[in-house]
């Protein structure tokens, strides 16, 4: 990947040209001490909204207007969506994968794993709960972190949790339908980084998925698909969450297949 071009920006730009719409999405660099300042000028250049990254997706809350009921309960933001001349808080991680899964199973009723208790855990871990999932298995080697998730989903969503604290390789029950890595194990350049699980327990009913959208074909993908597994790598995500930013920004439905397009250009 060119080191100049930001993924997500070639793709939402790349987006924007497929549909003749007159918006730019522009990268900026923001310290932390001048959040603050980022936010009003947003607000004083009449910006509909903007994506916000680490380190600002919890600092950036102090500076809106509203929360979506999501964000709300995730307790971060990723998306800023102007709304009758208000900054409003979304989070289309959570969103982003919902949307993907759903393209091979409905979480209803489903029972999940998921590795990792950080950012994208917590957005999915939510928005799989707020969807219907009956159980969520948290498995985390921070167990301060892990049961802050699970006591968040226990406390805010109708989902039974539990916490996994992930000393050893992990045997996926039998009763899972549902696996997801929310870790960053796996990313490039670290690409023979191999997430700390017993590969036998995947059965070929379970759905797999992998929010490490570079590279798309991960191990644990690869691992999964031999299994006989159904898989979903990290594009869906990525590019499902850019789908749901333009649509609250401009009200249009982009292509996602043109925005994916973009990214295995990038990622190769």
């Amino acid at each position: 990947m060119p080191a100049a071009e930001n993924p997500t920006v070639a793709m939402v730009e790349a987006a924007y040209r497929q549909h003749g719409l007159d918006a730019r999405y522009l990268n900026c660099e923001v310290a932390p001490a001048a959040l603050g300042d980022a936010v009003r000028g947003a607000r004083a250049m009449g910006w509909v909204g903007f994506n916000c990254s680490l380190p600002h997706k919890v600092a950036v809350i102090e500076h809106l207007d509203g929360l979506a009921d999501s964000a709300a309960v995730i307790g971060a933001v990723n998306c800023v969506v102007r709304r009758d001349g208000r900054f409003i808080g979304e989070n289309t991680d959570g969103q982003g994968f919902l949307t993907a899964l759903r393209t091979v199973v409905d979480p209803a009723g489903k029972s999940l794993v998921v590795f990792g208790a950080g950012g994208a855990a917590r957005a999915i871990a939510v928005e799989s709960a707020l969807a219907g999932a009956a159980r969520i298995t948290i498995v985390n080697r921070d167990d301060t972190r892990g049961a802050e998730l699970v006591a968040l989903l226990n406390e805010r969503t109708p989902a039974d949790a539990e916490l996994v604290v992930w000393q050893s390789a992990y045997s996926v029950p039998d009763s899972i339908d549902i696996v997801v890595n929310a870790t960053s194990i796996g990313l490039f350049p670290d690409l023979d980084a191999r997430l700390g699980l017993e590969l036998d327990s995947l059965q070929p009913g379970m759905v797999v998925a992998d929010v490490i959208p570079n590279p798309p074909r991960t191990w644990l993908i690869r691992d999964a698909e031999a299994r006989g597994c159904t898989v979903l790598d990290g594009l869906g995500m990525l590019v499902n969450q850019g789908v749901i930013g333009i649509k609250h920004w401009t009200g249009v439905d982009p292509d996602p297949a043109v925005m994916r397009a973009k990214l295995e250009e990038l990622f190769g």
